[in-house]
């Protein structure tokens, strides 16, 4: 299975989770990793590149840190951009039946993201436009992964947290591994 990983994080250099996460992936046989932030820092989507990747696998990762309850930047910029009539939707779509993973990362504790958490909402209800976003691509949405408790600032997170954030994000890959591994 050709798998196609969508990096979302801006900044993927500066990552502690992120980047662990992508590391691990690329354990992954036939494996593609398009990191945004990296391909196109003035924020310039080359479309027709990002479409024949996605045309390319059978599985896409959408990977992210969540930013403001949503999508960094750039990734939303990517999808709107990418995911575009007549390629991901509509009468001559071309993504349907593609496979859909959704792994995000998350400075809040995953016990935040509870109707009477510090966050107020559930993750799959601020994912809600993701999942009508591969609804409407017709991408089978086989899992979504979340990993929360991981916020890195330079110079105040310690070796010791950050040498744990480390361990729980190749937990978090290697849980996608074995989802992966079963499609």
């Amino acid at each position: 299975m050709k798998t196609l990983v969508i990096s979302g994080h801006p900044h993927l250099e500066t990552s502690i989770a992120n980047a662990t996460i992508i590391e691990e992936l690329k354990k992954v046989p036939d494996l593609e990793i398009r990191n945004l932030g990296a391909l196109y820092p003035d924020y310039r989507i080359n479309t027709a590149e990002e479409q024949k990747a996605m045309l390319n696998a059978d599985l896409i990762i959408w990977q992210f840190p969540v930013y403001w309850y949503g999508l960094p930047s750039i990734m939303k910029k990517w999808q709107e951009e990418v995911l575009t009539h007549g390629f991901a939707y509509g009468s001559n779509a071309k993504l349907g039946g593609k496979k859909l993973i959704i792994s995000a990362t998350t400075g809040s504790p995953v016990d935040a993201y509870q109707p009477d958490g510090a966050q107020n909402k559930t993750l799959d209800t601020l994912f809600a436009p993701l999942y009508q976003c591969a609804d409407m691509c017709r991408l089978e949405h086989t899992g979504t992964f979340h990993l929360g408790g991981i916020l890195y600032i330079p110079g105040v997170t310690g070796e010791d947290e950050k040498d744990r954030m480390k361990e729980r994000a190749r937990e978090h890959a290697a849980k996608m591994i074995k989802s992966i591994n079963t499609l």
